[in-house]
């Protein structure tokens, strides 16, 4: 078949009505310009040295390479949901410095012989998602060290957009240092780690069931809420399954609750008074069966859990058994906690009973366990107090350009170590000890969530501090006051003394 020949073109216009494409159009224009009259911009003679000094400027650059002395045996990876792209350093291999692994079990496995291959001793790669669990583990396993970098750290770097160009990048940066490494308890807490955020989402699980629960025992008009302090408590489950069984006599059902209750029967009888419709019925039974369901699953993840921290060697090995409590509530169990000595676990992992801090239960024992580890283990990853507080986003950012504070926030950090200490200064908030007056005063100073914030960074410093030095909490020891403090309260008293026309005459 033979194309027909292109058709001539009068006026920008095609025959037969057709239009000119747009590249064509833009032909004829600049083609026309003169007899049109129309000046275009003259050209500029200092664009085409701009151009080649742009040119030059920016071949500098790519030229310019690190110093890689730091981490002569370095790689770095580019994780992917599907591909693994590893770069090596120069002259490690044949057939170029940069390969592409399959996310496959197969695929994770090549790569790590090839890293061994290449006598690649560490290896940098970005947190995403959690695709790059099983790269570590596996790597981990060989004996190379990864560095896992958070990527906010490594964007925003123009002209680097594609997968090989970012793992040539990690190796770079990993190669001079460049990298901090983010904090992965040790091998041994791991499985303790990812056990107990399991458990955490469960319990989330069984409490949306029980808001259902709730949700449709105000639409049987059933107010159990107003009468018991739980709806998951003994006295309103016992009266929710006898209901489910079939009683509907209120007074049979007012007899049914536990005799520590508090509420008097003949407004428990009161409450109790509703409209038994059979779809409510069968929402109820699903939602109170899936809450047990949960139950169940919450107690097998606690032997489990139990299992694992009796494995663990802690640092208090040889210290004996734990210190009587100095109060009856120390160390009393608190809802949702876990089925196992968690008193007794913390001062084999630390050597001090922790809960002689106000504010710490088992809640925060059981966190700072599983997400950091043993005292060892956080008195290695971190170098002080101060850096402790900074990694759980407690401590101020301050951002300083020429003598401004432009900002002076806390980061936003998602830690569950820093949302159990926010819990734990919460419920400070009426204690008698100096951490409770040290609460109130900074959110009468700073506001409520400032204040409470300020007290889960005095927390974390005082924690930091008992479990590094093993010694037990002091209160005076951890609310002393430095003769700069002295001399700051001496300052206010002053100016309020003289902003009220007094005069302060020191005691002799």
């Amino acid at each position: 078949m033979v194309a027909a020949p292109r058709e001539p073109v009068i006026g920008g216009v095609l025959p037969q009505g057709r239009t000119t494409p747009f590249r064509r159009l833009t032909t004829l224009f600049m083609a026309a310009a003169p007899a049109l009259h129309l000046n275009p911009k003259p050209p500029n003679p200092m664009s085409k040295t701009r151009k080649k000094r742009s040119k030059k400027i920016k071949a500098a650059s790519n030229d310019a390479a690190l110093n890689t002395t730091v981490h002569p045996d370095a790689a770095g990876i580019d994780i992917g949901a599907e591909e693994l792209m590893a770069a090596v350093p120069p002259g490690r291999c044949e057939g170029g410095t940069v390969r592409g692994f399959s996310s496959f079990t197969s695929g994770v496995h090549a790569l790590r012989d090839w890293l061994v291959e290449c006598q690649i001793r560490t290896v940098a790669l970005e947190s995403t998602g959690n695709y790059w669990i099983t790269t570590y583990a596996v790597l981990e396993d060989a004996g190379i060290e990864v560095c896992l970098v958070n990527a906010r750290h490594v964007k925003g770097v123009p002209g680097r957009k594609t997968d090989v160009q970012d793992a040539q990048w990690l190796q770079q940066l990993h190669a001079a240092g460049l990298l901090r490494k983010s904090f992965r308890p040790a091998k041994d807490i791991v499985p303790l780690r990812y056990l107990m955020r399991h458990r955490s989402e469960m319990i989330a699980e069984g409490a949306r069931q029980v808001q259902l629960m709730q949700k449709v025992l105000i639409e049987m008009n059933l107010h159990i809420q107003h009468v018991f302090s739980d709806v998951d408590g003994l006295s309103a489950q016992r009266i929710i399954s006898a209901i489910l069984a079939g009683e509907r006599d209120a007074a049979t059902l007012a007899r049914m609750r536990d005799h520590r209750c508090r509420t008097p029967e003949a407004k428990v009888i009161e409450a109790l008074q509703g409209d038994y419709r059979a779809e409510y019925l069968f929402v109820l039974r699903q939602c109170q069966e899936r809450w047990e369901q949960t139950g169940a699953a919450i107690a097998a993840c606690d032997a489990q859990i139990g299992l694992i921290t009796a494995a663990i060697s802690g640092d208090g090995q040889q210290s004996g058994p734990l210190p009587a409590p100095e109060n009856k509530r120390q160390h009393t169990a608190q809802k949702n906690s876990l089925a196992m000595p968690v008193f007794e676990e913390g001062w084999r992992f630390y050597g001090v009973d922790l809960s002689a801090v106000p504010g710490v239960g088992s809640a925060v024992l059981a966190t700072l366990m599983s997400e950091l580890g043993t005292g060892t283990q956080i008195k290695g990853s971190f170098r002080s107090a101060e850096a402790f507080a900074s990694w759980l986003g407690l401590c101020p950012d301050n951002r300083i350009s020429g003598g401004r504070v432009l900002k002076a926030k806390t980061r936003k950090v998602v830690s569950r170590v820093a949302a159990a200490l926010r819990i734990a200064a919460q419920s400070l908030r009426n204690s008698e000890h100096k951490l409770g007056e040290y609460c109130r005063r900074m959110k009468a100073r700073l506001g409520k969530a400032e204040g409470i914030t300020a007290t889960a960074h005095k927390l974390a410093r005082i924690l930091y501090a008992v479990i590094t030095s093993r010694v037990p909490y002091n209160e005076e020891q951890a609310f002393r006051q430095t003769p700069a403090t002295q001399a700051r309260r001496l300052h206010r008293l002053q100016k309020q003394a003289a902003r009220l026309g007094l005069q302060l005459i020191p005691a002799i």
